[in-house]
């Protein structure tokens, strides 16, 4: 079905309960594993009827945040999404109990139930009110960032439509694209101080209340982190300070000559050639007609993918005033259909959607095939690879996109993966920081920031813009408002992407089998385990970066 035609009806509380609060009962009651396995798959279905719903309003929402009826709808969900969870939770402590464990444990497998032991930990009625507390948060920081409303020459633009002036070729279009970034930011730090303030005292409360010292314990539970922990985390933190930053500076000093600067300010740090950074050639409409010729050529599976994504208008690209900021790719249960919410710019960032996002969602569609909902329970830090491993494997491609610009583009791609690590790490050091010292003030925090900036991107220069010298970059980062400890998943992941880029130079159809394999094991499996089974290194493990900045350097000849 065409996402513009899927019906949409709202989920109310009151029939969300009736309905999982008789499957808990029946699961209660089951006297088999087969009558316990039969009212689990009732479940799976209530479980879709219900998210289909709310995934559909919070899509339209997002398309268009000044649309009156979905922001109602969204703010319904918000107060009432944690009341649901408290059913959902409820339920699966009666299949964790149940006991016919044994049996249900061979149908949805071990994983699952870790996930389940985890959930009870990240969850108590008593948290509701504070939960609804921090929902209502983090939809007002995405309203205060898509408020952007930026004058260029008689032009309002938002935040994504500002940013291909923040990369342009003009140094001096590029300076003042900052003052204008600087000036809203600026105009907005106060509140958006604010909102962070409240979320980290509204999360830590509900860390205390569950017995926790802090919020960095209970974050990682909501996180589903089922097969490591904070020391994993910290050692990987270690190995990329001491690995991975110099040779990502080396990077920046071989760009900085490249554009024949002196010193590289913050306003050249994604900017890549003196020309310019190559910029996708045609239409959105021919951008993603590339891509469909792309998918078709790459696999069977990719060129069935692809069809049932365009066949059904599984995406909405197109930047738009009033649009949400950012991109993202999510899931409809009931039609089996992955869903891609981007905003097109007119930059290379256009073709990371066709990439990245439908990683994601090329993943999503595999998973959809699988009966078991558990298994499409993937953790971040192995989605993650999903769609940024994808990015590389769609190189041979990248012609159809960037013409005469090929080359640049893939230079600046490999390049700019390999920067983003440090700074994806300091955001997870950055966090732990702040969970663990909760009364830091606004000032303290943004101090702890621009220390940070100094350890892992020296190369930075803020010099004249003030919001920025002070350490308020990381406001622009939304996931550090909605999705607390999440960032350090797309460090982990990029690692493993690089360890498929340096696979497929080898040998690109093996390097390729081993990625099919990898997003059909979805979650059936833990995360070091599934890595192993198709040929990859754990990030965690000791000399696993240096190994790869080895590789990465070879091919650099540096």
């Amino acid at each position: 079905m065409k996402f513009r035609d899927m019906p949409y009806e709202r989920v109310t509380y009151e029939e969300a309960e009736k309905k999982i609060k008789n499957l808990t009962e029946k699961m209660k009651l089951a006297e088999s594993g087969e009558e316990a396995f039969a009212v689990h798959q009732q479940y799976y279905q209530a479980y879709k009827d219900i998210y289909t719903n709310m995934i559909i309003a919070e899509i339209r929402h997002d398309v268009d945040t000044a649309d009156e009826f979905y922001s109602k709808e969204q703010d319904y969900y918000d107060e009432v999404s944690p009341k649901m969870e408290a059913l959902f939770v409820e339920y699966k402590k009666a299949l964790f109990h149940s006991p016919y464990r044994e049996y249900l444990e061979e149908k949805i497998g071990k994983v699952a139930f870790k996930s389940m032991e985890l959930s009870f930990k990240a969850f108590d009625e008593k948290l509701i009110p504070l939960m609804q507390e921090e929902n209502a948060l983090t939809t007002e920081y995405d309203k205060v960032i898509a408020s952007a409303a930026i004058d260029w020459d008689g032009e309002t633009l938002n935040l994504s439509l500002l940013r291909p002036y923040l990369t342009n070729t003009d140094r001096e279009i590029r300076k003042k694209a900052w003052e204008k970034y600087n000036a809203f930011f600026e105009s907005v730090s106060d509140k958006l101080d604010e909102i962070y303030d409240r979320l980290v005292k509204v999360r830590t409360e509900q860390a205390r209340l569950l017995g926790y010292e802090n919020f960095v314990e209970l974050g990682y539970y909501r996180m589903n982190r089922n097969s490591y922990g904070k020391e994993e985390v910290e050692n990987f933190r270690k190995q990329i300070k001491e690995v991975f930053v110099p040779f990502a500076e080396k990077l920046h000093e071989k760009r900085k000559e490249r554009l024949g600067l002196e010193r590289l300010m913050c306003f050249d740090n994604e900017v890549y050639f003196k020309d310019g950074n190559p910029n996708p050639q045609g239409t959105p409409e021919e951008i993603m007609k590339a891509g469909l010729k792309m998918y078709e050529e790459l696999s069977d599976e990719t060129r069935e993918f692809f069809d049932f994504m365009m066949e059904n208008e599984l995406f909405d690209v197109l930047g738009r005033k009033t649009k949400k900021a950012g991109g993202y790719m999510t899931y409809l249960y009931n039609y089996s259909s992955p869903f891609i919410f981007a905003n097109f710019n007119g930059t290379a960032g256009d073709v990371d959607v066709i990439t990245h996002e439908c990683g994601h969602a090329f993943q999503g569609y595999l998973s959809g095939f699988d009966p078991i909902l558990e298994h499409a329970d993937i953790t971040m830090e192995t989605a993650e690879i999903h769609s940024m491993s994808m990015e590389f494997f769609t190189e041979p491609w990248m012609k159809l996109f960037f013409g005469d610009r090929t080359v640049d583009y893939l230079s600046m791609h490999f390049e700019d993966a390999a920067i983003f690590i440090p700074y994806g790490t300091m955001v997870d050091e950055f966090q732990h920081i702040v969970y663990e010292n909760p009364d830091l003030t606004p000032g303290e925090r943004k101090e702890v920031w621009r220390k940070l900036e100094k350890e892992y991107k020296p190369h930075l220069d803020y010099t004249g813009y003030m919001f920025f010298e002070k350490g308020g970059f990381w406001q622009k980062q939304q996931h550090i408002y909605n999705s607390p400890f999440y960032y350090i998943d797309y460090v982990l992941a990029q690692i493993c992407a690089f360890q498929y880029k340096i696979k497929m130079d080898d040998n690109y159809e093996a390097a390729w089998e081993s990625y099919l394999e990898l997003c059909r094991l979805s979650a059936s499996d833990f995360y070091g385990n599934m890595l192993k089974k198709v040929g990859l290194e754990v990030p965690f493990e000791d000399g696993c970066v240096q190994r790869i900045v080895n590789a990465l350097e070879r091919k650099l000849n540096f």
